[in-house]
């Protein structure tokens, strides 16, 4: 790995006078990302409850549901590419502009999916074009995330990048609540007038979410570590070929760091929202209402995260996080698969605890790993790998559980084996980035 300056410590500190505009930027940053969220988070709910019967209705509803999983799953096919396109922007034109890029191209896509027409009036186009919408967001999001932590952690005080990172990990809940509010108004219309076009409402919501994150980006400042960078002739020709060939054992620790966070929630959201309701027998609304409630729990717990991680370091948060939930793996659906309504809100509102830790101190870890120099490439990179692998996890616990017979342990196997890699990946980037952000932060001090 090479050992320039890490994104979080390279260059200039942030004087004091810069306190203020570290807020404001961390404030729009993550402000941004939940609306960000939102539109990805969309497909999710929508691809759990309604998209089979709009753009799959010749198959029966277990394929249905599958095939929606699938095309969910193709949003994360698209990140590397946007990683890599995105992060070439970002570290060589600057990261604002990048992220202005990402809000445009994600809010245009998810909006695009309100105004297409179903299968029963174009026929298979109408899969096709959700597939091609899905991954232009998959590009948007390639990029969104790490120029998202960077723009964060590059203005934020040394001593608080570790809380700084989190602050917009608090985007992801934010948007499940948006889209959970939404579903749950909607969950009162007949099924009838959900599929003549209702389902349509929160994707054409993206537009106007557009334009108020455009607004809040346009707003934000260039990081001082990038114009640094910038200042000193540092910026990197082709940033993806550096990342290649100095940092590719750090991409993949990051990668491996970052399962759990971004994989729990397609597991434990999207894929246990139709496994409750398809098998468990649970109302709509039971699952949007279990959803809404850890996405509320998650505004504490992700900043409280983060500050913990400012004392600990975010690599053994992350860890912490992950043994947790490798510990109540199975216990958390044995419960789910027994569960009545309350019992099954209070374990998901219990069970998202542990993973939660992880998510949030995710984005100071990586911050940890890479030079400023490549750190939206890097970031956006190991972020994407390990996205490619959790957009599928929906799809691969549905094909799990069809092999079993809907054994009551399947989907406890996929988020233990999260765990473990996570858990792997948490190790490694501690022995890699511990020793020397230590050593810079008491230089910054």
């Amino acid at each position: 790995m090479s050992t320039s300056p890490t994104a979080a410590t390279a260059a200039t500190p942030p004087s004091p006078q810069s306190a203020r505009m570290a807020r404001k930027v961390a404030g729009a940053s993550f402000i941004g990302t939940a609306l960000e969220s939102y539109d990805f988070y969309v497909f999710g709910t929508a691809a759990a409850l309604v998209l089979n019967r709009i753009f799959f209705p010749d198959v029966d509803a277990a394929t249905g549901i599958l095939l929606s999983f699938l095309t969910l799953g193709m949003g994360f096919v698209a990140r590397p590419l946007g990683a890599i396109l995105f992060g070439h922007i970002g570290d060589r034109a600057g990261r604002k502009t990048s992220l202005i890029g990402t809000i445009v191209l994600m809010g245009t896509a998810t909006g695009a999916v309100g105004l297409l027409p179903d299968y029963n009036t174009i026929g298979i186009w109408a899969p096709l074009l959700l597939v091609l919408l899905r991954l232009l967001q998959g590009l948007a999001v390639g990029g969104e995330w790490g120029g998202s932590i960077l723009i964060a952690t590059e203005h934020a005080p040394a001593r608080r990048r570790a809380l700084y990172a989190a602050i917009p990990q608090i985007g992801s809940p934010v948007g499940t609540i948006m889209v959970t509010g939404i579903f749950l108004l909607l969950a009162s219309v007949s099924d009838e007038a959900m599929a003549a076009g209702v389902w349509r409402i929160p994707f054409l919501l993206a537009f106007p979410f557009m334009g108020i994150a455009l607004y809040l980006r346009l707003a934000i400042d260039e990081t001082p570590v990038f114009k640094d960078v910038a200042k000193a002739h540092q910026v990197t020709r082709i940033p993806l070929a550096e990342v290649l060939r100095h940092q590719w054992r750090a991409v993949l620790v990051a990668a491996a760091a970052a399962l759990l966070g971004i994989g729990s929630y397609f597991l434990m959201t999207t894929y246990t929202q139709a496994y409750g309701v398809s098998q468990l027998g649970l109302s709509e609304s039971t699952v949007l209402n279990a959803a809404l409630v850890g996405s509320v729990l998650q505004l504490a717990t992700i900043p409280a995260f983060g500050l913990l991680a400012t004392r600990i370091g975010s690599a053994r948060m992350v860890l912490a996080g992950a043994v947790a939930t490798l510990l109540i793996s199975f216990p958390l659906y044995f419960i789910i698969s027994n569960a009545t309504t309350p019992v099954y809100i209070l374990t998901i509102l219990i069970g998202g605890i542990a993973p939660t830790a992880a998510w949030a101190a995710l984005g100071g870890l990586m911050a940890d790993l890479f030079p400023a120099r490549t750190g939206f490439t890097a970031m956006s990179l190991a972020y994407s790998i390990a996205g490619i692998l959790s957009g599928f996890t929906p799809s691969i616990t549905q094909g799990f559980s069809n092999a079993t017979g809907g054994a009551w342990w399947h989907p406890g196997v996929v988020l233990a084996l999260m765990s473990l890699i996570t858990i792997a990946g948490a190790l490694a980037a501690r022995r890699m980035s511990g020793q020397n952000t230590d050593a810079a932060l008491k230089v910054q001090a």
